[in-house]
């Protein structure tokens, strides 16, 4: 899974738990069936535990719930995302300079 979906769906589900999975592929712009093998496997390695709503009227809401390990992943795949797009950025300010050396 890459580092900057994986950070995207760790934000949200920390910044609102109890959004479903349609509205959190849809906030993130990906497919259903993709944030579900996300999530499961986000599941698997323990970093977000899913609990269904005992007071939510759809039987099949959860809330999905950043676990102690989940916070701290979260911490080592922003870093990881902040420096890409830091190196991204450096690579595009140099292609700005040069094309604007060459339009003069």
């Amino acid at each position: 899974m890459q580092d900057e979906i994986t950070y995207k769906i760790l934000k949200s589900i920390e910044e609102n738990p109890n959004q479903s999975q349609r509205e959190l592929s849809k906030s993130l712009g990906i497919s259903l069936g993709k944030l579900n093998y996300c999530l499961r496997a986000l599941v698997d390695k323990g970093w977000v535990k899913a609990r269904n709503f005992k007071e939510n009227p759809n039987k099949a809401g959860y809330l999905y719930l950043l676990t102690p390990s989940g916070v701290e992943q979260k911490t080592k795949v922003t870093v990881r995302f902040l420096k890409r797009k830091m190196q991204e950025y450096e690579q595009i300010k140099t292609e700005i300079e040069q094309l604007q050396n060459e339009a003069k």
